[in-house]
């Protein structure tokens, strides 16, 4: 079982694994902190793009030889396979740590897997170490993977009974803003794909899909994933967005509602339901608004969500 300074660690791994969030894909988001014997942070490191050094490697240039002996805390299963860098499992080998700590399990991972390596090495491996918290910045990856398809998140303002608005209001601008560095590809009001933070990704397996995104939603979202994104984020209620989530409803949808008075009959017309086949994860406040996100169930290994795509 992890102690409190290797929970920590992996917290940490956590929260600088994010920075890699649009800019790594096609590869995961993956963080990484080295211990030394004592259990003290000596290095730590993170993915930042395909073709670059993975987390483990950055990890371990900042410990050097210290972390002989100590600890590797990592947010994925490091990999075994060569590609456009060598395995990191091997660079964890050659390191001599004693114990690799893993969050979540590689599902692409190639033949045995890194952690049977590690083990057939002498490493200690614990595997599941904090995976529910590490899934907030690997999920939409992990989900990519099954699917197929970029993860998407839809991003509205709602008419009083729920339903999208055609209409960009001003706080869903301000979110779109707030989140395209996270993701990969953002589709406009417009119809028109954008890299989220242009730049970001390495242009050797990264392309952004040119022209309006084609209006069969199969082939737009294979047309990302091919493309190199695994995530997507979607703008208002344009005719676009509006087909593409008729066919393929957002794996997160973050709606604003208008605020209504405290004594209130709705309207004649049906209240949509906005959480059908999804969970409610957060509410709030703000100035004329409430800001809703939901996101669709997920049995952690998407083994029960090929129905819902």
């Amino acid at each position: 079982m992890a102690n409190t300074q290797e929970l920590a660690a992996m917290r940490r791994a956590i929260v600088i694994s994010a920075q890699g969030l649009g800019s790594t894909s096609p590869n995961p988001p993956v963080g990484c902190v080295i211990l030394d014997e004592r259990g003290n942070a000596i290095g730590e490191g993170y993915h930042l793009r395909k073709g670059q050094a993975h987390a483990e490697v950055n990890a371990l240039a900042a410990a050097g030889p210290r972390a002989v002996g100590g600890t590797a805390v990592v947010t994925l299963e490091p990999c075994n396979h060569y590609g456009r860098t060598p395995p990191c499992r091997q660079a964890l080998i050659d390191a001599r740590v004693a114990k690799v700590l893993i969050a979540v399990m590689d599902p692409t991972s190639r033949g045995e897997g890194g952690a049977a390596v590690l083990r057939q090495a002498g490493i200690h491996v614990e595997q599941g170490v904090l995976a529910q918290e590490a899934l907030l910045v690997l999920g939409p990856w992990l989900a990519s993977t099954h699917t197929g398809r970029p993860f998407t998140t839809w991003v509205y303002g709602a008419a009083s009974d729920g339903s999208p608005d055609v209409a960009v209001i001003g706080p869903v601008a301000e979110e779109t803003l707030a989140l395209r560095s996270s993701h990969d590809l953002v589709l406009t009001r417009q119809g028109m794909l954008e890299e989220g933070h242009p730049g970001n990704h390495n242009p050797d397996v990264f392309t952004v899909p040119a022209g309006p995104i084609s209006d069969d939603p199969s082939k737009a979202l294979e047309g990302c994933q091919q493309a190199g994104a695994r995530s997507l984020l979607i703008e208002g209620a344009s005719p676009q967005a509006l087909t593409l989530m008729d066919a393929y409803p957002a794996d997160r949808v973050i709606a604003y509602l208008p605020a209504t008075r405290a004594s209130w009959a709705p309207p004649p017309w049906q209240f949509v339901d906005l959480f059908d086949g999804y969970r409610l994860t957060d509410v709030r406040r703000l100035q004329g608004f409430t800001r809703l996100v939901a996101d669709r169930a997920w049995s952690g290994n998407r083994s029960t969500d090929k129905e819902m795509t």
